[in-house]
């Protein structure tokens, strides 16, 4: 059986889910360069759940989009991860209700008996660092794609 390409799910809406380390880096892909206002971070403590809706390039689309000569896209997604038993931010303010945060990527780093920490990676030195029980995340877009303002393909410098 041959893995899925980015270009079978590009019409769908995503809706994938990581318990393992290697799964979650396909989703760390799909949320790379996805921008949200600190506004958007929610942590519920009594049903262990984190989650960030943000608005995420589709990168799935991204070669399609070249070929045929049409706009970029992005969309509305959930980004999900539960067992949550404690968050921890660096660089992070939600003082500034304004303030945009672009995600770089989502890793885990693995602790005892499958706990450990989900770590999202933000630009400019933010992270939010997670401690789970189990590694549990979700990604669901929850929007139709819609054109990106910029009209280009997000960049990093090395």
């Amino acid at each position: 059986m041959a893995d899925a390409t980015f270009e079978e799910g590009r019409e769908r809406p995503l809706n994938l889910g990581a318990m393992e380390a290697g799964d979650l880096e396909v989703i760390s892909s799909l949320v790379q360069d996805a921008v949200f206002p600190v506004t958007e971070l929610s942590w519920r403590a009594s049903a262990r759940r984190f989650a960030v809706l943000v608005n995420r390039f589709r990168w799935e689309d991204r070669a399609a989009a070249e070929r045929r000569g049409r706009p970029f896209e992005r969309v509305q997604s959930l980004l999900v991860v539960d067992n949550v038993l404690g968050v921890a931010s660096q660089g992070v303010s939600r003082a500034d209700k304004d303030v945009v945060l672009s995600l770089l990527s989502v890793t885990f780093e693995p602790g005892e008996d499958g706990s450990g920490h989900v770590l999202l990676t933000l630009a400019g030195d933010g992270a939010l660092r997670l401690s789970v029980e189990a590694l549990e995340v979700t990604l669901k877009d929850v929007t139709r794609p819609y054109r990106a303002p910029s009209g280009h393909v997000p960049q990093h410098r090395d």
